[in-house]
């Protein structure tokens, strides 16, 4: 496969494949929340997840759409010459809204010239039929990408971090998704408390089964304000050093399908509320240390990262 140079298949690559350019994504607050955060399952969110809801590099959902995805192209404006971007839901749980909010946020995002196509992070409990019948509709004009936050295929650590729905649920919502032609992109997040490598294989093993675009490999971040982050500091639990993390999330890359489109190899965590580790906060220092050990272990690793 033609991966742009890169020694996996990034999603960087697929953009520039798919559109012929490259692409930059823009974050967007809709003004959603969550079921596990409005007292439906729970008042206190995911174990991990922040005030922001995984949304706190995203504008003030104050501000409409437009005038966000106006800002938000000014800001990127200045540093490269892109003319195309993804407008991406990534605030909290981006379909627990009245179908007719999400009709009128999604269509003004993906309406707009410069934008090519929309991505919408949510929940798989979160899709009912009228939702489906939307995101279908959107996937006619410009592609539609949904992302499900899976973060485990073991339900012991699923009940652990809160999760809030069975792995039955989220099978049912990416066959849906599947049978209408939508991008599916699943999020794992790697080092939560209690689960072993191994496990955590198994969660990367499982997706090769589906009928997925991509993955969003995200290690675990403690942060401040979160269940998580008062149960670090009370009894702390181990996190991973940099080179230990690397080692593991090249075995994770090896370990999935070709054709698996990879969002993501680490992740972001605000600065001002990461607890741990705090060496993620250079995330290029960490991407380039992912590169150099892969092509350090070509001679190694066979036809994976040739």
């Amino acid at each position: 496969m033609d991966w742009d140079g890169k020694r996996y298949y990034s999603f960087d690559s697929y953009l520039k494949q798919t559109f012929g350019e490259k692409i930059y994504k823009i974050s967007l607050n809709g003004g959603f929340t969550c079921p596990n955060r409005d007292g439906t399952l729970g008042n206190r969110g995911c174990i991990f997840c922040s005030e922001g809801g995984s949304g706190d590099f995203a504008p003030d959902a104050v501000l409409p759409i437009d005038k966000q995805i106006k800002e938000s192209i000014r800001l990127i404006s200045k540093k490269t010459d892109a003319h195309k971007y993804i407008a991406y839901f990534q605030a909290f749980t981006n379909t627990y809204a009245p179908y007719e909010k999400l009709h009128s946020l999604f269509h003004e995002a993906i309406l707009q010239e410069e934008i090519v196509g929309l991505a919408i992070g949510t929940r798989p409990d979160c899709l009912p039929q009228d939702v489906l019948e939307l995101l279908d509709e959107l996937n006619q004009i410009k592609p539609v990408f949904v992302e499900l936050g899976l973060q485990t295929i073991h339900e012991k650590t699923a009940q652990f971090i809160r999760r809030g729905y069975p792995l039955s649920c989220f099978q049912q919502a990416l066959k849906a998704l599947h049978d209408l032609g939508i991008n599916v992109v699943v999020h794992l997040i790697l080092g939560l408390p209690g689960e072993t490598e191994e496990m955590m294989l198994q969660s990367v093993r499982y997706l090769n089964q589906l009928p997925i675009n991509g993955v969003k490999l995200s290690l675990l971040h403690v942060l401040k304000h979160t269940d998580l982050g008062a149960l670090y500091e009370k009894h702390p639990f181990p996190v991973y050093e940099l080179d230990d993390y690397v080692d593991f999330v090249i075995r994770c890359i090896e370990e999935l399908r070709e054709d698996i489109v990879i969002h993501r190899l680490t992740g972001d965590g605000p600065r001002d509320l990461l607890i741990a580790p705090r060496w993620t906060l250079n995330k290029r220092k960490v991407l380039n240390e992912i590169s150099r050990r892969m092509k350090e272990t070509d001679s190694r690793q066979g036809k994976r990262f040739v």
